[in-house]
């Protein structure tokens, strides 16, 4: 019989404590399923934080380092120096990663370390009770803001992916939800895409995702996830927000037609032009210059011969 849907191997059969509709579970199946799809499971070390996830040893079926509150990305960073072929990444909350663990983030981005770290946003601090995140949305009720936060006194969330994407360090950006299955979906190419760069050796990549916490939240599990598309993602945006392989291709690109800018005309043949890649970077080049696009194989190409009329 074909296996259809089956528990990742870098998982444990321990069941989760986590409270009914917490997305941690969704995110660690991910992170377990791409860890198997890339065969890595022998060499992956994770670090985990102090928050709701302090137990993950419990259930990643591989190494896992405790550190102590917001130092994660700091010990991850001694890890993979020292084991440089060791795969590591960080699982931390709001709490651990963007208030106490700020600097510890912020510096290991800004050098470029290559480890991957996933981070889990869920507007709120879990396992303490329910406080103040430096994510909390504006009007956000919580124990420490039980008015709501009000930006003139406790000031304006902080946006983790867009304050990183200034820095040069990092290869890879982005943020994803696990409100529906096509964005659970996005969230494990993401996921995959942030331990392949650490593998290639590309440096520092970040997922952001956007998670409930329905306890704290005082909603339902169906309100909780509804939260995140009705609140949560105008807030903070779903999307890549630095990838330095769109940057190479974009520079590429632009080598491409400053190439064929230079190129005397009878050199351009149409078996080159006819490539889509390059008619797309043709048409990006002629949109920033103010140009119409071209829309065919011939239009592309600056000779007439006898394939003009095909």
């Amino acid at each position: 019989m074909k296996t259809i849907f089956k528990k990742p191997n870098s998982l444990t059969d321990t069941v989760f404590h986590y409270c009914p509709g917490c997305s941690h579970g969704i995110v660690h199946r991910l992170v377990c399923e791409v860890i198997d799809e890339l065969d890595i499971s022998g060499k992956t070390i994770a670090v985990e934080p102090v928050g709701c996830a302090v137990t993950a040893h419990n259930y990643f079926d591989f190494d896992v380092v405790q550190a102590a509150h917001g130092r994660a990305p700091a010990v991850a960073t001694g890890i993979k120096r020292s084991l440089p072929d060791r795969v590591v990444f960080t699982y931390q909350g709001d709490g651990d990663l963007a208030s106490i663990g700020t600097a510890e983030t912020v510096h290991s981005a800004a050098r470029g370390e290559n480890i991957t770290v996933i981070f889990i946003n869920n507007t709120i601090y879990g396992m303490t009770g329910g406080q103040m995140a430096p994510t909390s949305l504006p009007g956000q009720v919580t124990q420490t803001s039980p008015y709501g936060r009000d930006p003139k006194i406790q000031g304006n969330p902080v946006r983790v992916c867009e304050m990183l994407a200034t820095l040069d360090g990092p290869s890879y950006i982005a943020r994803v939800s696990t409100d529906s299955v096509p964005h659970i979906k996005d969230a494990k190419k993401a996921i995959k895409k942030a331990f392949e760069n650490q593998i290639n050796g590309k440096g520092f990549s970040i997922v952001e995702v956007l998670s409930t916490c329905p306890t704290n939240w005082g909603m339902s599990p169906v309100e909780a996830m509804q939260r995140v598309r009705d609140e949560m993602i105008p807030y903070y945006p779903l999307g890549v927000f630095k990838d330095i392989e769109d940057e190479a291709l974009a520079l590429t690109n632009k080598a491409v037609m400053e190439a064929l800018d230079g190129l005397p005309k009878e050199k351009i043949h149409c078996s080159v032009l006819a490539e889509e890649a390059i008619q797309s970077a043709i048409n990006d080049y002629r949109s920033k210059k103010g140009e119409a696009p071209l829309e065919n194989n011939c239009d592309f190409c600056y000779k007439k011969c006898d394939n003009s009329d095909k």
